[in-house]
């Protein structure tokens, strides 16, 4: 999540045809299981912690040296994610899958996919789901170690996309059409899904819902519900979501609101640009995680078996979402002071 920080210094980037290949390369090992020929009811065995944890230890890896924006380490992990979508038949939403910042001195772009909806009527509403994978780079030493991996800010995320992404490319598309978006530039204040927001408003684009994942690679203990959604409140998605998931999978996390967590991730453009649900789906309850922005930040501290089991759930959540008839979703009235 995004939280005051001072912006590091970019290094170059990586040539895009070694990137591509490195991207490929990766993508060619696959990862979690395959859907049945029987279809989506098996989306309870979809995922598994071996999908996980290919997918954050490359995107958190020294290798990427913190992914921030601008850097060689960001461009290997966008090379990463095009090289996924492409091999599971994700469309670009655009031309191409990388949509360039215009918001930012640095190249930055973010990586945004598509699945058009299967019904005629809907097809053309959106829902988009998205994560951000930059992170901040290099810090202060701690122990010898600079380099800010960024595991569960927000590797973790980014790998619920990219296994959503997975899943849904599997059988035949929902209603409506699914956007896949990995923003950069979120740790210099919420630049690449602010740019998305604002390209998507001025196309047109019937946006219906916005889905946003942030810090999921370690559970919360103590509660009784697996994730909390930011800005609670503000829409029925959480109603929604747990009538969908057929359990308390979802929650209010009191401490979510005191931070005001609902303004601080790649939902709040989407929801200030459209007026629609648009919230973050996270398990960091600021007790389960001491790292944040620091070089403990590592794959090896991530709970991957947690994080299958939460996307497992979630997939009859986004399904039936995208397959809503219209107006399921519902704002609430909130005064902007708040």
């Amino acid at each position: 999540m995004d939280f005051p920080r001072n912006p590091g210094i970019s290094n170059q980037l990586l040539a895009a045809a070694f990137a591509g290949f490195l991207a490929l390369a990766l993508a060619s090992c696959g990862a979690g299981r395959q859907l049945a020929a029987s279809g989506p009811e098996n989306y309870r065995d979809f995922s598994d912690s071996l999908a996980m944890e290919q997918i954050v230890s490359f995107l958190a890896s020294d290798a990427l040296e913190g992914r921030d924006t601008g850097s060689e380490g960001l461009e290997k992990a966008a090379a990463f994610l095009e090289g996924r979508l492409r091999g599971f038949g994700v469309q670009p939403f655009f031309s191409t899958y990388r949509d360039t910042l215009t918001n930012i001195e640095e190249p930055a772009y973010n990586v945004v996919g598509v699945l058009p909806g299967s019904d005629p009527e809907r097809s053309g509403e959106y829902v988009l789901i998205g994560a951000h994978y930059d992170h901040i780079g290099r810090v202060a030493p701690r122990e010898g170690d600079s380099i800010a991996n960024g595991a569960n800010d927000n590797a973790t995320g980014s790998a619920m996309v990219l296994e959503l992404a997975r899943f849904f490319s599997g059988f035949k598309p929902p209603a409506r059409s699914l956007v896949f978006a990995f923003f950069t530039a979120e740790e210099r204040g919420l630049l690449g899904s602010a740019h998305l927001a604002k390209r998507l408003r001025a196309q047109g684009v019937n946006l219906y819902a916005m889905l946003n994942f942030e810090m999921t690679g370690v559970p919360m203990a103590g509660k009784d519900y697996r994730v909390y959604l930011t800005g609670y409140e503000r829409s029925n998605l959480a109603e929604v979501a747990n009538e969908l998931a057929g359990s308390r999978l979802v929650g209010l996390l009191p401490r979510a609101r005191e931070f005001n967590l609902f303004q601080r991730s790649d939902n709040l453009p989407f929801y200030q640009e459209f007026q629609v649900p648009a919230h973050t789906f996270s398990t960091f309850d600021f007790t389960n995680f001491d790292h944040y922005h620091l070089p403990g930040d590592e794959s090896s501290g991530m709970d991957f078996g947690h994080m299958a089991e939460l996307l497992n759930e979630l997939i009859p959540v986004v399904k039936g979402i995208a397959d809503s008839p219209p107006a399921t979703l519902k704002m609430y009235p909130w005064p902007e002071s708040q």
